[in-house]
């Protein structure tokens, strides 16, 4: 997996060597050796990660890394600190900045490479969620700011089987307002997963009763844990399995004896990261709702009802498809007399007739101005024609009052067409049930007429 790689560091011998290593695994590679260097840089070329020194003059790594955080244009690139100082209060300030992580000089190559496939693998899943919002926001579909969250009432799965280590972990995560639960297996792990959803897991490399390599695979193949954070806890000779670790999908790591404010600094940041991931998320699925769906009735609109009955005849999961074709009678008289708001008015009391008088699995879509298309799957024609005589008597009986002590009736016309998978097509189910459709308004409106078979 290739991937752009910005390197910041004012030692040229540095840059060097980590650009001769990179380029080895093959990464595209660009340098700059101060921090304003970088933040142009980083808003130009937009790297999939930063390598970033701590100690340079004039704006420093920590400064830096605080600017990039909070600049639109980059604030979503991952960044990873290279520094000598490896003591857990510079650590703690590089977080806080919003660093990604850390690498101590001299740097351990192995635990560089794993680290950067598992920052490039989550920065390009989130790049394209971004990319997605992004394209629903110019549609006019989203338009909220994504603000800091806070992680209180977040919850956290420690999973360790020494009690004093994880009741630690419990009592840090706890003071930083996030809800801890515990297992101590493999089994209470996956158990507790599937009931509960946490927004954190933190897994002991020290298990002694389970492998814990093998339950975070375990976590990462599972769809109801695939895209928790997963933040590793080992002992210092625990390289090689930390290494493993990002290449079943870790998000991060940290090294015993624990220091409690690192600890909840990162725990922090991995529960911001996947409050942000959810609501990019989120965004993404209420812009297509939206883009599927008519804001009026709530209903699917054409553009999705078309593709719906295209994909229901072609699966062949049913021996024969109706087709209803609704068009409200004499509605423009409605619009004309009492204003755009009632009639509007009047189509959602249809639209309630439709959705309480139709089954579960039938699609409704509002097709047009005051026309209505009902999907029913597996209705024979029959069925369908019985079904457009309820709906259309259903609505004939409605009491719509569009003025105190006025009201006003409401009647439609209605076309069904009927046809057998594979035989039959969309175009024909709908063309054949609009010229019905219009055949009920020349026989005198509030009728139901059906097709002739095809």
């Amino acid at each position: 997996m290739t991937a752009r790689i910005l390197i910041v560091d004012d030692v040229p011998a540095n840059t060097r060597l980590l650009e001769a290593k990179l380029t080895a695994e093959y990464y595209q590679i660009a340098t700059a050796q101060d921090g304003f260097e970088a933040l142009r840089l980083a808003q130009a070329w937009q790297p999939d990660l930063i390598l970033l020194d701590i100690m340079m003059p004039e704006l420093d790594g920590y400064e830096a890394c605080r600017r990039l955080k909070t600049d639109p244009a980059t604030q979503h690139i991952p960044i990873v600190m290279v520094t000598a100082l490896g003591d857990a209060t510079e650590r703690l300030r590089g977080l806080e900045a919003g660093a990604d992580d850390f690498l101590t000089k001299p740097v351990e190559y192995d635990t560089l490479f794993a680290r950067t496939r598992s920052l490039v693998r989550l920065k390009r899943m989130l790049d394209e969620l971004r990319l997605r919002g992004e394209t629903a926001r110019a549609l006019g579909l989203s338009n909220e700011a994504i603000s800091v969250p806070s992680v209180s009432g977040a919850r956290a799965l420690v999973v360790d089987d020494w009690d004093l280590g994880g009741q630690a972990i419990q009592d840090a995560l706890a003071r930083e307002g996030i809800i801890p639960g515990r297992a101590a297996s493999e089994a209470d792990a996956m158990a507790l997963t599937a009931a509960i959803p946490f927004d954190l897991i933190v897994l002991s490399l020290s298990m002694t009763t389970d492998d814990p390599l093998r339950l975070a695979s375990r976590l990462r193949a599972a769809d109801i844990t695939h895209d928790i954070p997963l933040l590793l806890i080992a002992e210092p000779e625990q390289r090689d399995q930390i290494v493993r670790g990002f290449d079943l999908g870790a998000n991060d790591w940290l090294l015993r004896p624990l220091d409690e404010m690192e600890l909840r600094a990162r725990a922090r940041n991995q529960i911001r990261r996947k409050f942000y991931q959810d609501r990019l998320r989120a965004d993404l699925g209420s812009a297509l709702e939206m883009a599927l769906t008519d804001p009026l009735t709530g209903f699917y609109n054409q553009r999705y009802l078309l593709r719906h009955l295209r994909s229901l005849l072609a699966s062949g999961q049913t021996n024969g498809v109706a087709v209803m074709m609704l068009d409200v009678d004499n509605f423009k008289s409605i619009n004309d007399r009492y204003g755009h708001a009632v009639g509007d008015l009047a189509l959602k009391a249809i639209a309630d007739t439709l959705r309480s008088r139709t089954r579960v699995f039938d699609s409704i879509a509002r097709y047009g101005g005051e026309e209505f298309v009902v999907v029913m799957p597996g209705a024979g024609a029959q069925d369908a024609q019985s079904a457009a005589e309820r709906l259309r008597s259903s609505i004939e009986r409605l009491a719509f009052s569009p003025e105190p002590g006025i009201t006003h009736p409401l009647t439609v016309s209605i076309g069904v067409s009927y046809g057998m998978t594979p035989k039959v097509t969309s175009d024909y189910l709908l063309q054949s049930a609009d010229h019905a459709m219009y055949q009920a308004k020349r026989a005198g409106r509030n009728r139901v007429e059906i097709a002739p078979p095809n």
